[in-house]
């Protein structure tokens, strides 16, 4: 149980790092996200950089990998995965960043 919890406690602070300042994978967002302009995506941008709301409820593993917004009254998912150095597979240990390519994907609730 304590190597989950390092584990889960590493993997959070690589995806908080990742999405405060894009270190360590790539970030996409849908073309529903992109329709609504660049002061939208700045703002997109800016409010999942700086979430913290997590709780048991939205984080039951603690490792900040997902959020939800509501940006203009706009429902706004955010979620991170991981995957292999190649981006082929799954990543084998999301706590090891260098065996780890994190995806951070920002969609509307209407486009998960």
């Amino acid at each position: 149980m304590v190597n989950q919890q390092l584990s889960a406690t590493k993997i959070a602070e690589l995806n908080d790092e990742f999405r405060r300042r894009g270190i360590g994978g790539s970030r996409y967002v849908t073309a529903g996200i992109q329709a609504e302009g660049p002061e939208f995506l700045i703002r997109v941008n800016a409010e999942v950089a700086a979430f913290n709301s997590f709780t048991a409820d939205n984080d039951p593993y603690g490792q900040h990998d997902f959020g939800s917004l509501i940006i203009d009254g706009k429902k706004v998912f955010w979620k991170i995965d991981y995957y292999d150095r190649d981006q082929k597979y799954g990543s084998e240990d999301p706590s090891d960043p260098s065996k780890t390519h994190r995806v951070l994907t920002i969609m509307f609730a209407h486009e998960y």
